[in-house]
C-alpha cells in the first residue's frame, strides 16, 4: 500500500487563456494583409443580390447556414411575388416556408422573415432602421445580419461582418483566437482601421471563397502564404 507521501496528488494549476503573440498583429504584417486583400478584391461587395435594404436584409436572413448562390436562385421570384415589408407582414408562414423551402431551416426563417417585416411596418414606418441596436431588436437579426445590412445598404461601418469564411480566415492567419463571431469581430474591430470595416468583410469573404478554402485552401495561389503559418497549410 502506497504511503500518503507518495500517493497525495499534486494540485494541477489552471493555464491562462491562450493569448495572440503580438508579432501576428503587427502594423507591418496587418499592412500586408490588407494590401494583399485590396489586390485581389479592390472592388469587392455583397454577393447577395438586392435593390433595396430590405431585400437585402431578407437575403441575409435567408443566407444562414445556406450559400450565397442558392440564395440568390430563390430571391428574385420571391421579391417580385412580395415586393415589400408590408407584403411579407401579411404573409401566412406556411406560405413563405414553400417559398424559402430549399434555403434549410425554412420554418425558423420563415418566422423571422415575417418578425422582422411586421416590427419594420409597425415600428419603423415601413424603412429598415440605421442603427445598430434597432437592427438588433428586428427578429432574427444578430450582429453579423446588422453589419452586413448597415454597412452594404447604408454604408454605416458598424462594425466587421464575421461569417464562417471570416471566422476561418480570421484563425488561420492569427488575426484572433476568439470562440465564437462575437468574440472575433471585437478582435477585429482592433486592429482593422474603421475606414475599412465594411470593405475588410466583404474581402475577407471572397478571400475565403476563392483562396482560404475550408477544405483545401490554395496556398501556392496566396499573395500572403509567406506571412501564414496555419497548420493547416496545403504547402
Amino acid at each position: 500500500m502506497k504511503s500518503a507521501a507518495i500517493s497525495k496528488a499534486k494540485p494541477t494549476r489552471k493555464k491562462p487563456p491562450a493569448k495572440m503573440k503580438t508579432g501576428y498583429t503587427s502594423p507591418p504584417r496587418l499592412k500586408k494583409i490588407f494590401d494583399a486583400l485590396d489586390q485581389l478584391f479592390p472592388k469587392a461587395e455583397c454577393a447577395l443580390k438586392h435593390r433595396n435594404a430590405f431585400q437585402l436584409l431578407v437575403a441575409t436572413i435567408l443566407s444562414a447556414q445556406c450559400t450565397d448562390e442558392r440564395v440568390n436562385k430563390v430571391t428574385p421570384g420571391l421579391f417580385s411575388k412580395y415586393p415589400s415589408p408590408n407584403d411579407f407582414a401579411q404573409l401566412n408562414p406556411k406560405v413563405l416556408e414553400e417559398d424559402i423551402r430549399t434555403t434549410g431551416f425554412f420554418r425558423n426563417k420563415s418566422r423571422n422573415v415575417i418578425g422582422a417585416a411586421k416590427k419594420i411596418v409597425e415600428d419603423f414606418k415601413g424603412k429598415v432602421p440605421q442603427s445598430m441596436d434597432e437592427m438588433l431588436s428586428l427578429p432574427g437579426v444578430a450582429r453579423k445580419t446588422a453589419n452586413v445590412v448597415l454597412g452594404t445598404a447604408f454604408g454605416i461601418p458598424s462594425g466587421v461582418v464575421v461569417d464562417t469564411h471570416v471566422f476561418r480566415v480570421a484563425h488561420r492567419l492569427k488575426l484572433s483566437n476568439g470562440k465564437t463571431p462575437e468574440n472575433v469581430e471585437q478582435d477585429l474591430i482592433g486592429l482593422v482601421p474603421k475606414d475599412r470595416w465594411v470593405t475588410f468583410g466583404h474581402q475577407v469573404i471572397w478571400f475565403g471563397r476563392k483562396v482560404c478554402q475550408a477544405r483545401k485552401p490554395l496556398c501556392m495561389e496566396c499573395p500572403i502564404e509567406s506571412i501564414c503559418d496555419a497548420p493547416d497549410k496545403t504547402v
